[in-house]
């Protein structure tokens, strides 16, 4: 997958344009056909390293194939971007990238947070979700259950094909999981199922939407290494 991004030297707090291409391995022609995934083409991560802001987006195909989208970073820092689309003929993809403002030098060493666990009940805009883990703290490379409670349950939707969206990233930002629910009926109860990679702490996104309302909440959630 190649990037472009315009203007090339990033700024924050102001539009920019990204562009994708996505490209056969072996001799390099641009792939112009993919497959409808949660009823889009293409699904675009962008997490701060501070792991305080997120959005989950969708840039729009053109006919030579390329995904194109103007958005804007909300802070000077380093993000990561994952990109998610499954192009016919081949497997699902998840590739990520790293993107640095113009001017920011901290070292990206420095960056990475130091996050404690928080699954505290959390509010989103019409919804409020709460998260229950078996086993109580996962261990990495073994199977987490992850159920997430919301009330009110009524009006809850599926949003973009599914009745909720995940995504976990480790607090380095080197690990990242985009899931949907294992099990779930339109509420109040909602399972994803996870195998965490690493012990360390993974800040966990979820969507919910409920009335036309996407709500977005994150926990904080603390693997365990294999005892």
């Amino acid at each position: 997958m190649a990037l472009r991004i315009t203007p090339p030297q990033v700024p924050a707090e102001r539009p920019i344009a990204l562009e994708f291409r996505v490209a056969e391995p072996k001799e390099g022609a641009s792939v112009k056909q993919f497959e409808v995934v949660h009823e889009k083409l293409f699904h675009l991560f962008l997490v701060s390293q501070d792991l305080q802001w997120f959005a989950h987006l969708h840039p729009d195909a053109d006919m030579d194939g390329r995904f194109r989208l103007t958005t804007q970073l909300p802070k000077p820092g380093v993000y990561r971007l994952l990109a998610d689309f499954y192009p016919r003929g081949g497997t699902p993809q998840l590739l990520p990238r790293t993107l640095t403002t113009a001017g920011y030098v901290k070292p990206i060493e420095e960056g990475i947070p130091a996050l404690s666990a928080d699954l505290a009940p959390k509010h989103g805009e019409n919804l409020n979700v709460e998260l229950s883990l078996d086993p109580p703290e996962p261990i990495a490379g073994k199977k987490a259950m992850l159920f997430f409670k919301v009330s009110p349950a009524d009006g809850l939707e599926p949003y973009l094909g599914a009745w909720g969206h995940m995504l976990a990233a480790s607090a380095d930002l080197a690990d990242t999981i985009h899931e949907h629910p294992f099990f779930a009926e339109g509420g109040p109860q909602l399972q994803f199922n996870l195998f965490f990679p690493r012990a360390t702490m993974y800040r966990v996104w979820v969507q919910f939407q409920r009335q036309g309302v996407v709500n977005t909440v994150a926990f904080t959630v603390p693997v365990s290494k294999l005892h």
